[in-house]
């Protein structure tokens, strides 16, 4: 008989050697037994499908690995591992997160509680508070608040961080909008949003979505960020907006129907 997992934890890793915490994630897979780690090695030239194997045999029962031959890219290797949990783990929630654990696999875990018969669709929000521990460098904070006004203006939605990399699904909300190739490598998280509004509405994609503030985040990311990834990030929303724009137009002729009925 195969086993029901609580929840499936989608990671994507790309050339992770030195930065993959193996104590951490042995020490997580003792203690969650209801959990299935799917790791995606997503074409790495380094030492990372070895270091990956090791976790895999510490606890065979609870970890998957599915191979990339070339480097696809995040988006590709995340939508890799939906459609593995979807056709090869019998789950009740699945999730992705970043293979540094800037989000700890146990904050992961515990947002997935607030999972439930109303809320489908939960997704941490770097916000810093009194009692969190949110350590961003200023730069990348100042340029993802740009950016997250950008996308909340886009989307016609506020939300505080669509960007961060910890989200969980109920399972059925999962396999209705992660199936589909993205048009997007770097901000696949914003169609997300589109896709579940063009599914569902805009009113109901705020009913049963949840933004949690989470109470740790450390960056982890050593890179600079560069004139061109500004650019590249426009033109990526430009594509979004272009596949999606439909679903604004819908929503807007939805919105003034109900309003003159």
């Amino acid at each position: 008989m195969d086993t029901f997992f609580e929840l499936v934890i989608v990671i994507p890793t790309y050339n992770e050697a030195k930065r993959l915490s193996l104590k951490k994630y042995f020490n997580f897979l003792k203690t969650y037994k209801d959990v299935m780690l799917c790791f995606v090695n997503d074409g790495s030239t380094d030492n990372t499908k070895s270091l990956l194997q090791d976790i895999e045999l510490s606890a065979s029962e609870n970890v998957k690995i599915v191979e990339h031959a070339k480097n696809r890219g995040k988006a590709a290797a995340v939508l890799s591992g939906f459609l593995y949990g979807h056709n090869n783990i019998l789950h009740k929630k699945i999730a992705y997160l970043d293979a540094d654990l800037s989000t700890s696999l146990e904050e992961c875990y515990a947002l997935s509680q607030h999972i439930n018969e109303r809320t489908k669709f939960v997704f941490g929000s770097r916000i810093r508070k009194l009692d969190s521990c949110i350590r961003r460098k200023p730069h990348r904070f100042y340029i993802g608040r740009a950016v997250a006004t950008l996308i909340s203006r886009q989307l016609n939605l506020y939300v505080y961080d669509t960007q961060c990399g910890c989200k969980i699904f109920s399972s059925q909300l999962a396999q209705t909008v992660m199936t589909e190739k993205f048009v997007s490598t770097w901000l696949f998280d914003v169609e997300i949003f589109h896709r579940i509004q063009n599914v569902y509405g805009k009113h109901r994609l705020i009913r049963l979505s949840k933004e949690v503030p989470l109470q740790s985040w450390i960056d982890k990311n050593q890179s600079k960020v560069s004139f061109t990834y500004g650019l590249r990030m426009c033109f990526e929303l430009l594509l979004i907006w272009r596949k999606y724009r439909r679903t604004s137009i819908d929503e807007s002729q939805r919105a003034l129907r109900e309003a003159v009925a």
